[in-house]
This record gives C-alpha cells, sequence and structure tokens, in this order.
C-alpha cells in the first residue's frame, strides 16, 4: 500500500503542541479575576495534548513500520531516522538547561548526578521511584516515546498477522492499566512512567491497522464521529464531576478514554472531505508551519516562558501571551531552519524502497 501524506495532521500536530503550551503558559499565572481563574481551571485539558500527540505518533509510525517490514535493512533505517529527528535537538537543549542557561543567567549548576536521568532516557522512572533528578520536566513524554518504540518495531516485524498484531495492541493497553491500578495503590506517581502510558501509542498504533484494512475512506467518517462524541461526552462530564476527588478508577481509565476520543478524532479528520471546515482549517498554512516546527516548540516553550517572565515585566497577561508564545515561534523556527534540517536532511542516506 503506497503511503499517502495527511497534510491535515500537520494541523492535528500543531493543535496537540498549542494544547501542552496553553496549559503550561496559565499553570504559572497568578489568577487575579474570575475569568482568569476559569482559564486556568480549564486550561489544565490542554495537558491531554501529550496524549494526542501519543495517538497521532502510534499511528504515523506504525503505518511506516507495516509498509517496510520487508523493506532491505528495515531495523537499521528506522531508528537511524528516529535518531537524528529526535536525539539532535533533544541533547542541544540538554546542554542549554545544564550549561548555558545557568552560566548566562547566574543560577545553580545541576550536579550530574542528577542530570544522568536525562541523559539516558530515564528520567519517567526517576519520577515514578522518586530518585533524585532535576532537568526539563517535560522530557518525560519523550522518553515514553523512545522506549515504546525500542520494542515495537520488532514486535511488527516478528509477527506474522494483522490479527497478532492486534493481539499485542490489547495486551499492551491491558498491561498499561494494570500498572496504573499498582502504581496507584502502592503510592507511586502513574503519570510519567512509561508502561502506564504506553497504551495511548498502542491506540494510534490501531489506527494505523485499520487504515491497512481500508477502514479510513469517506464512508467511515460519519463512524468516527459518532463514536468521538459517544466517548468525549461522559469523558468530559466525568473529568467536571470527579476533579479533585482522586477516585482511582477514574485514575486508572482516563488514558485509555482520552487515548480512543483521539483516535476517534484523528479518524474523523482523516476521512472526512477535503472541503469539510474543519479540514481547511487544519490545513491552513499557520497549523502546518507550527506542525512543522512542533518538536521545537514542545522542546523549548517552558524555557521560553520562563525567560520572558523572568527578564520583562509585564502587568498584562494578554500582553505576557502574546510575548511568550512569539518567542517559542521566533526560537522553534531558527531551531528549525538552522539546526534541525542538518540533522533532517541525512534521512535521504536511509530511504525506505
Amino acid at each position: 500500500m503506497k503511503l499517502r501524506h495527511f497534510k491535515e495532521l500537520d494541523g492535528i500536530r500543531a493543535l496537540a503542541a498549542l494544547m501542552v503550551m496553553f496549559f503550561h503558559f496559565f499553570q504559572n499565572v497568578e489568577a487575579k479575576t474570575t475569568m482568569l481563574l476559569l482559564i486556568k481551571k480549564y486550561s489544565i485539558f490542554g495537558q491531554t495534548g501529550v496524549s494526542l500527540f501519543f495517538v497521532l505518533s502510534g499511528f504515523l509510525i506504525t503505518r511506516i513500520l507495516l509498509n517496510t517490514k520487508k523493506s532491505p535493512s528495515y531495523f537499521r533505517k528506522f531508528y537511524f531516522r528516529r535518531a537524528v529527528r529526535i536525539f539532535p535537538l533533544y541533547y542541544l537543549f540538554l546542554l542549554i538547561t545544564y550549561f548555558l542557561v545557568p552560566l548566562l543567567e547566574h543560577t545553580p549548576f545541576i550536579p550530574f548526578a542528577q542530570q544522568v536521568y536525562f541523559w539516558i532516557y530515564l528520567q519517567n522512572f526517576a519520577t515514578t521511584f522518586h530518585w533524585k533528578a532535576d532537568g526539563p520536566g517535560h522530557f518525560w513524554s519523550l522518553a515514553v516515546e523512545e522506549h515504546f518504540y525500542l520494542f515495537w518495531p520488532f514486535l511488527i516485524y516478528f509477527l506474522s498477522s494483522i490479527k497478532n498484531i492486534k493481539n499485542a495492541i490489547v495486551l499492551i493497553i491491558i498491561i498499561a492499566t494494570i500498572t496504573r491500578y499498582l502504581l496507584i495503590i502502592n503510592g507511586y506517581e502513574f503519570f510519567y512512567f512509561t508502561f502506564s502510558r504506553m497504551d495511548e501509542l498502542a491506540v494510534g498504533a490501531l489506527l494505523a491497522i485499520w487504515e491497512c484494512e481500508g477502514k479510513l475512506k469517506p464512508e467511515y467518517s460519519k463512524k468516527f464521529g459518532i463514536m468521538f462524541f459517544l466517548i468525549i461526552l461522559p469523558t468530559l462530564a466525568l473529568w467536571i464531576l470527579t476533579t479533585g476527588l482522586g477516585l482511582d478508577i477514574i485514575q486508572v481509565s482516563k488514558f485509555i478514554l482520552l487515548a480512543f476520543c483521539y483516535f476517534c478524532l484523528i479518524g474523523f479528520v482523516i476521512t472526512i472531505k477535503d472541503s469539510n471546515w474543519f479540514k481547511k482549517l487544519l490545513c491552513f498554512n499557520i497549523f502546518s508551519y507550527t506542525g512543522k516546527i512542533s518538536y521545537g516548540l514542545y522542546v523549548f516553550h517552558p524555557l521560553c516562558f520562563w525567560l520572558i517572565r523572568r527578564h520583562i515585566n509585564l502587568d498584562s497577561i494578554l500582553l505576557d501571551f502574546i510575548l511568550s508564545f512569539g518567542f517559542c515561534y521566533i526560537i522553534s523556527s531558527i531551531s528549525y531552519y538552522f539546526f534541525e534540517l542538518k540533522f533532517l536532511s541525512l534521512k535521504e542516506k536511509f530511504e525506505y524502497n
């Protein structure tokens, strides 16, 4: 099957990045008015942008794996292309965080013993099990993705049929659900751990299976839309009614519910007609561009927000918002065109047949 590029998914990637940025911006805002209190309260839903990232990534990566598993150098090509996309900016930002920022901002240098988990992609293990670590807090999600893609290409390669891959996806969902429960009852943090969040990537992989089965066609758009509302409405109701109660059943089930919400959203966006207003919106140049630089936006935005608030004293939340997001776009654009592209060009040496 020839892989089609879905331009609208650049818009989905942009949406996910903006959701996370919106969440992080308003969580650090001192709410002095009723309006700001409401915005801050509901901005917490922006953190589910990570779930959207996971489902989208699971879909896009799995469809590549499924369609290249018989090509020569399957593993070498996949891991090389993954490495040149993720590692250069990841490690550059660690250098900036641990050495450049303390030097320029006269803040304390973090001991290497507290850095080491970030250098080896174990920061989310450190957070979960209370190991002493200090670094970019939002990098936990990059660790989850990289851990998932250490074993997922092997499962795709060695499982002989679509049915077996579906069974593997179901097994991953069960393992993640049980892991969340065990972490909760034993008093550990479950939000950042690889084995408690990998079901969202697996749900995205299921969407790639559906593509192979011919279920991402226009005639399925209505079904995706109906499924989305059937899942999102009770999910939002549970979130509103149970926020702050700390119910174990909600903590255990919320990620898989969100994953299937975004599964349906992505399926709907892909299958609706090109003339649909929502697809047109996602294909606007601003969303396409945001999707293109979204990795940089995700990596740099907490530092950009911090620098603006540290050096520019603004009394207006609106001005702070505009300046902070504008600064993120500038830094991420510079990163993409003058740094990331140099490494992305290396992908040409490992093109899939």
